[in-house]
């Protein structure tokens, strides 16, 4: 689909940045970070395109989210292309692997958040598509002017299944910054999920 289609069919987007997402979390009582292209930039320091940006919560943390954004947002769960207002503050009650909630003031406004709903709890970020790789919380996010933002071999892990061009390209850009301790939680994280996966060997 391409992105005419695309917002023929959703609507359109609003650009927003991580000062945008500090200014959304200032208040909120759980844990948030910025994941995605933004992430990787602001620990690299090379400027790259953004098509959107992607704050993170844990997904038990739901109910705070929907407290925090009463009356300024509505929340809506995506899963494959289906969108579905959230009414609830229980997690069980979004559909069936929904892992994001999209954000805008009114179906009249322009979306503005796709939230990204996170496994784990407070002390421990766990990855989604195999929660037996762990690290405690706060080792896991780093912050910059008030900012938190998902580490870059973190990151890297989310984009490794994809193997999308941007993917590959964001991969070059941030391994010559990352340290022997973030290489070696790479490669490992990417040899218990992706044997075989040719970052594997750039490590």
């Amino acid at each position: 689909m391409d992105d005419a289609e695309f917002t023929r069919l959703y609507g359109a987007w609003e650009s927003r940045t991580p000062e945008d997402v500090r200014a959304l979390f200032d208040g909120y009582r759980g844990v948030w970070w910025i994941a995605g292209g933004w992430a990787l930039q602001a620990f690299t320091g090379v400027v790259r395109g953004h098509e959107d940006i992607d704050p993170g919560i844990l997904r038990t943390d739901l109910p705070l989210l929907r407290a925090h954004v009463a009356g300024l947002l509505d929340l809506w769960g995506a899963s494959s292309g289906a969108l579905k207002p959230v009414s609830s503050d229980d997690p069980a009650d979004l559909m069936e692997g929904c892992g994001q909630a999209w954000a805008r003031r009114s179906a009249a406004d322009p979306w503005e958040y796709d939230i990204l709903l996170g496994p784990g709890t407070s002390d421990e970020w766990r990855y989604k598509r195999d929660e037996s790789v762990r690290m405690p919380m706060s080792e896991a996010l780093w912050a910059r002017d008030g900012i938190r933002y998902l580490q870059p071999e973190i990151q890297l892990l989310h984009k490794a299944k994809g193997l999308r061009p941007k993917d590959e390209a964001d991969f070059a850009t941030t391994l010559p910054f990352l340290d022997a301790r973030r290489r070696d939680w790479l490669q490992e994280a990417l040899e218990r999920t992706l044997p075989g996966h040719p970052w594997i060997a750039r490590l």
